[in-house]
């Protein structure tokens, strides 16, 4: 009971954290190329990694855990940072929000299939539901918006939904400061030139709010908060904590309103509300 209490509290950390990565991201490509801002925050947070590695004289992963580190850096690494960095350049921050709805249903998938969790049937019911509520929203204000973005946020949510629950079931084994931090280190070699190459021609012209965006998800979502995510997965169940990425949306919106100025429609509201109340019942049919 005590672990599991210590895995909804990390996962709580840890998406409390996420809730300001759809905001920060949006102040960033707003003024900063979608392909920099993916390799700047990837880079810079390997960059501490590496730190924190080399300091704390932590021992390398054996090779039978490569393929599992790279699952985990194309999935949170690469793939959700630059689709969604691409998507919302197409929609707004509160509006991409409500697809990271579909978060605990794709986490919960990939962790059957990866991580040999077996929920019970109830648990399926009540997770399709809530992403029913969620593709329900989408199909109607997608034409408002951009079916480029909404794609885009889809199938960013499949790639991070993978890195989620590889990166949950590897932290049993390595902890979930390790994982996080080899999967940053192995995709520098990649993400480091892609930084250079991409850096902007007049970085004096870009504003403090670009660069402070790009400054949070690079500390705080690509680094900081993986440290509680994945501990968080690895003790109290990929597809149990993984529910609370719920609650993400209710805080995002809170803070792209605030700091986006963004206008939050009724209907994001309740679709976000029906979401969590399928989760909440999802929740209690996980084991």
């Amino acid at each position: 009971m005590e672990k599991s209490t210590s895995g909804w509290l990390n996962g709580m950390m840890g998406v409390a954290i996420f809730a300001g990565s759809m905001p920060a991201t949006r102040a960033a490509v707003v003024e900063l190329d979608p392909y920099f801002v993916t390799a700047g925050r990837a880079t810079i947070a390997a960059l501490l990694a590496l730190c924190l590695l080399v300091g704390l004289r932590e021992r390398r992963p054996g090779r039978r855990d490569l393929s599992s580190l790279a699952i985990v850096s194309v999935g949170v690494v690469l793939g959700f940072p630059l689709l969604t960095s691409l998507a919302l350049q197409h929609i707004s921050a509160a509006h991409s929000l409500v697809f990271l709805g579909l978060l605990p249903l794709c986490t919960a998938l990939f962790g059957a299939l990866r991580g040999g969790e077996r929920p019970r049937p109830a648990f399926w019911l009540f997770s399709i539901a809530g992403a029913a509520c969620v593709v329900g929203y989408a199909l109607r204000d997608g034409v408002a918006s951009s079916l480029q973005g909404d794609l885009l946020m889809l199938l960013a949510v499949v790639v991070c939904g993978m890195g989620y629950a590889e990166g949950g079931s590897l932290s049993r084994k390595l902890g979930g400061w390790q994982v996080i931090s080899w999967a940053l280190v192995l995709a520098l070699p990649v993400m480091l030139p892609m930084f250079v190459l991409t850096l902007p021609a007049s970085p004096g012209s870009v504003s403090s709010s670009a660069w402070i965006g790009l400054a949070y998800i690079s500390v705080f979502s690509m680094l900081i908060g993986f440290i509680f995510w994945y501990r968080g997965l690895a003790q109290g169940g990929i597809a149990a904590v993984g529910q609370l990425q719920l609650l993400q949306p209710f805080l995002g919106l809170g803070l792209a309103a605030l700091l986006l100025h963004e206008t939050v429609s009724w209907a994001m509201l309740v679709v976000t509300l029906g979401a969590v109340v399928c989760v909440a019942g999802a929740r209690r049919f996980a084991r």
